[in-house]
């Protein structure tokens, strides 16, 4: 090796050496400062002035001609830098690329890599550079913040005109409207996902960003405060955001340190690391990372509110829409456009009542579809006025009440008099809720945002354009006189979370109040409260207890009183239901409410229920569906001679003429019959097993469906007197994104044939498989739980288990009922979004011994607990 090469590699070698002891030294006192926006702001620009000087070094000795710049893009050029983002640079050149350069910049690109800079580059001439910006906006963006680094002054000043010169300000707002737009959608269009992106998500850095990009675009300036001196800023919006910028940044900052990688994702597993580098501890009333996030998403919200200000007010002065014609609509409103406008800046703090009065006008005035800029402006500085006498205001309610009983908007309105912090202004109990993270595996929203997708779904039971997507439930509202008082249950059945208490009790206190004082009569405030108080009632009961026996439903029945609660009540809790998350609603689930409110109504008409009455005319359907099936008469006999009452009672007339032709050639057959359809209820299989009974059948049964992929939904278990089991499973596949019917047939055979195969095996039974648990899981684990109690006749025993889902726990769960010749006689199966809530009906000797029994428990825990 020459001598000039080695004093170049150790040149570089020095670099990298200096290069990871400067950013060290910075990311060492970052971490030991109080966390701070300031401390935040240090560490952006001090990394983005420790790689300029770096880049300029190495540029030096690059052998690049004299007459190339080196420029700094992206969000490098804003002179920030995040510990772990990437570096981008712009290599400026006079003329067009030759192969000398073209190996001089590959050169320094190398050297940058080996002296640890993860750069992102690209080479073009200041011709170049028009061309790729008018073509792709994204490029256009980065070039709008670009600084010099090194290289000729002359150079830089002319690509900076030629790029300005190129910009068309309305193309590039619109461009970045839509890119934002997109970019909301990806991210789950909320600023409250439980894992947001602190840089991407809406309310996230990005939407800061963007503004300013559009503003300089626009010639409006470069900063919050030269966006003030325009006007389109008062000096308290820039101090909010300057704030709550402050706060993202620094989020993000702790956020890179912790992870040690490029990671912009508050994700599960690192947000307790990230709250407790701020100090934060968990206490009894909160976690550590829930306190973290109540904060991210203040800001995030604060964040969105003023993005849309900033983004309509900038819309307005690049298309001259603040000229647009406006038709007044009252005194104190104007239809800009489309837009809802304040006649004057200081509407709301001399008139309060206009505050409620603008979200009643948005949902009456035909045409507008949002609030202009200079009214969320003047809601966001209006916030002070809405104190203790706002709320109690008489007119202040009337006008509340007055959004509720509109025929239509709810949703609309109730959505933007939250994002504008006015619904939690007003009703204070909701105020404490907004932001509230929920640790429970199956709500993926807070519960703001749960409480107003539950409102959004009640509303839809009563629009005759969404009637296909809940038939009964928009039958059932068709004939409700009063959905305002849907909306109010809606709007306050989980406003009592995270107090430490039974939230559906202090719901319905805090209803209550509500109803008083809005002058609600007394009938309407004890349906409202009653609906409050009992919404998981429903759920639980059609979910964990048997609907074929009918002293359930009689109790169930007494608890509703009348009709009138209970339809009130499947109406909300459908809704409940479906607003948690996307993975917790099902057919099936949609099918055992159904049927709980049938019985239940059935019950309530008065007429004494006659359990014989009713399997009788439960056979004689059964016996028309054969004939349709061409079944020759008295098929069904053989298998019914053999079979209880408690069979009757449990299936519906289709499945027991299913049963009856499947199994009519087959009643002494010594393997396995196995017999799939597509589920009746439009989702997954529905599987006939008939067997001769053994202990470790339905543990075989259930390795099987694991094995397979299958997930059981639902299992009626029974045995006949001629002791066989005819056991009936509901059964879905989870990875399959086709759920309908026609997606199963192809499967039907092969279920059959290997289901058969399997059971008809003697060998032990195989170990459990183990399916990797997701990260929320591990992030929140529920507190495995197993509950064993008598039956109200002490004949039968009904345990109830409750922990984090995870691929094969059911077969574990029948492993252990198995190994201690617990006899099964029905399965409640119910997954809540990654939990699950099994009940089982079940007898067996060992029951009766308080040994075995805690023996048997002890072991359940075990398996619910192995969570790797």
């Amino acid at each position: 090796m020459s001598s000039t090469a080695s004093s170049a590699a150790l040149s570089v070698a020095e670099l990298r050496t200096r290069f990871r002891q400067g950013k060290e030294a910075l990311l060492t006192r970052f971490k030991e400062a109080r966390p701070s926006a300031t401390s935040a702001r240090l560490l952006l620009h001090g990394l983005a002035r420790h790689v300029d000087a770096t880049l300029v070094q190495l540029w030096q000795g690059s052998g690049l001609p004299a007459g190339a710049a080196l420029l700094a893009v992206g969000g490098y050029g804003r002179g920030e830098l995040y510990p772990y983002s990437d570096v981008d640079v712009l290599v400026l050149l006079p003329e067009p690329e030759t192969d000398a350069v073209r190996e001089a910049v590959s050169a320094f690109i190398t050297a940058c890599w080996d002296i640890g800079l993860e750069i992102g580059s690209s080479v073009r001439t200041v011709d170049d550079c028009v061309r790729e910006a008018q073509a792709d906006v994204t490029v256009q963006t980065s070039l709008l913040e670009s600084r010099l680094l090194t290289g000729p002054r002359r150079l830089y000043q002319a690509f900076a005109k030629a790029t300005s010169e190129a910009l068309d300000a309305a193309a590039f707002l619109r461009a970045k409207t839509l890119e934002m737009r997109q970019r909301h959608v990806k991210y789950e269009d909320t600023p409250y996902s439980l894992e947001p992106n602190c840089k991407e998500s809406p309310g996230g850095l990005r939407d800061l960003q963007v503004v300013i990009w559009v503003a300089r675009a626009a010639g409006l300036g470069r900063t919050w405060s030269e966006l003030a001196a325009k006007g389109l800023l008062s000096a308290f919006e820039v101090k909010q955001l300057q704030r709550h910028e402050g706060t993202l940044r620094l989020i993000r900052c702790r956020l890179h340190v912790i992870a040690g990688r490029r990671e912009d994702r508050l994700v599960f597993d690192l947000q307790t690391s990230v709250a407790e580098s701020f100090g934060y501890q968990s206490t009894k009333g909160a976690r550590a990372s829930e306190q973290l996030m109540h904060r991210y998403y203040w800001a995030a919200k604060a964040v969105t509110q003023l993005n849309q200000i900033l983004m309509l007010g900038i819309d307005e002065r690049v298309s001259s829409s603040e000229q647009a014609p406006m038709r007044p609509i009252n005194a104190r409103f104007l239809d800009r456009g489309g837009m809802l406008e304040v006649a004057r800046d200081d509407l709301y703090t001399d008139n309060p009542h206009a505050i409620l009065e603008t979200f009643l006008i948005y949902q009456q005035t035909t045409g507008i579809k949002g609030l202009s800029a200079r009214t969320l402006r003047a809601l966001y500085n209006a916030r002070s006025v809405m104190d203790s006498r706002f709320r109690k205001d008489p007119l202040n309610r009337e006008l509340f009440m007055d959004i509720l009983r509109q025929p239509e908007g709810q949703t609309h309105a109730f959505r933007l008099m939250n994002q504008t912090s006015v619904l939690g202004r007003y009703l204070w109990v909701f105020r404490r809720i907004v932001g509230r993270m929920q640790h429970d595996l199956f709500h993926v929203y807070t519960v703001d945002q749960h409480i107003l997708m539950v409102l959004r779904n009640v509303r839809r039971f009563f629009i005759p354009e969404h009637a296909h997507e809940y038939p009964f439930c928009a039958q059932l509202a068709s004939q409700w006189d009063k959905p305002w008082l849907l909306y109010i249950a809606a709007l306050f059945h989980d406003v009592a979370k995270g107090r430490g208490g039974d939230h559906s009790e202090l719901g319905a206190t805090e209803v209550r109040r509500f109803c008083r004082d809005h002058g609600l009569e007394p009938d309407e405030t004890e349906l409202v409260e009653f609906l409050v108080r009992h919404h998981l009632t429903m759920s639980t009961v059609a979910q964990k207890e048997d609907l074929h026996d009918p002293e359930v439903i009689q109790r169930f029945a007494r608890r509703m009183g009348d009709a009138r609660h209970l339809t009130g009540l499947y109406l909300l809790t459908v809704a409940d239901i479906r607003g948690t998350s996307p993975k917790v609603w099902n057919a099936w689930k949609g099918k055992l409410l159904e049927d709980l409110f049938r019985y239940t109504l059935r019950a309530l008409g008065g007429a004494p229920h006659s359990a014989d009455a009713e399997i009788e005319a439960r056979k004689q359907e059964a016996m028309q569906i054969l004939a349709l099936h061409a079944a020759l008469p008295g098929t069904e006999q053989p298998l019914w001679k053999t079979l209880d009452i408690s069979y009757f009672a449990r299936h519906d007339a289709a499945e027991i003429a299913w049963h009856a032709r499947s199994l009519w050639r087959h009643l002494d057959t010594q393997v396995p019959l196995v017999s799939a359809r597509p589920s009746p209820i439009g989702e997954g299989l529905q599987v006939l097993v008939f067997s001769p009974d053994r202990a470790d059948l339905f543990a075989r049964i259930c390795g099987y469906f694991d094995g397979a992929g299958f997930s059981i939904q639902d299992a009626k278990v029974h045995t006949t007197r001629s002791g066989y089991a005819l056991d009936t499973f509901q059964v879905v596949n989870p990875n399959a994104e086709d759920q309908s019917p026609g997606a199963y047939r192809d499967m039907i055979k092969l279920v059959e044939t290997q289901a058969s195969a399997a059971l008809a095996s003697d060998g032990p039974l195989p170990p459990p498989s183990r399916g990797r648990v997701s990260r929320r899981v591990r992030s929140f684990p529920v507190k495995p739980r197993v509950a064993l109690r008598p039956d109200e006749k002490a004949q039968r025993w009904l345990l109830s288990v409750s922990a984090s889902d995870r691929s094969g726990l059911l077969y574990a769960i029948a492993r252990v009922l198995a190994a201690h010749h617990i006899n099964l006689q029905l399965a409640k199966v119910s997954t809540l979004g990654e939990r699950v809530e099994d009940t089982f009906l079940v007898s067996g000797a060992e029951l009766q011994q308080p040994r075995l029994q805690l023996q048997m428990e002890s072991e359940l825990l075990d398996v619910l607990a192995d969570v790797r």
